[in-house]
């Protein structure tokens, strides 16, 4: 039997840069809206911010801080040379940011009847990477 191969490859992982000062407020206890404040380009304070309201069941508003935490983060990667596929690896803990944000703008766009954009983002999230889906449930 016999296996197809893409002879170009698959373009090289990205993996962003980690805002130091904004992980190190989150990592000292710093409420993610004052950090999302203080760096709004910070992906992962968006996507803490979605993952709190949706587990308190304000999924509107999950879904307004995680579409925000996710183009955040595509900003981030198309200036760090993605080019709109490829591999986010989460095992890089700067790109769970974008990863997590991504994963609750899959759930919060389920949760209120916006089917495509949730099928849209399920799928993005495990083409990205696939740990990430597992990660979060959506694998």
């Amino acid at each position: 039997m016999s296996t197809s191969h893409n002879l170009l490859g698959e373009p090289p992982a990205t993996e962003l840069p980690e805002n130091v000062e904004a992980k190190a407020s989150l990592d000292a206890g710093a409420d993610p809206a004052e950090v999302a404040r203080a760096h709004p380009t910070y992906s992962l304070a968006w996507a803490l911010l979605a993952e709190r309201a949706f587990a308190d069941g304000r999924d509107l508003e999950a879904y307004a801080y995680a579409r925000v935490g996710y183009h955040r983060g595509l900003d981030a990667l198309r200036r760090n040379g993605w080019r709109g596929h490829g591999p986010v690896p989460w095992e890089h803990p700067a790109n769970r940011g974008f990863l997590r944000a991504l994963g609750v703008l899959a759930k919060a766009s389920g949760s209120i009847g916006e089917t495509d954009e949730n099928e849209r983002c399920t799928t993005f999230l495990a083409d990205s990477s696939p740990t990430a889906a597992r990660e979060l449930g959506l694998a």
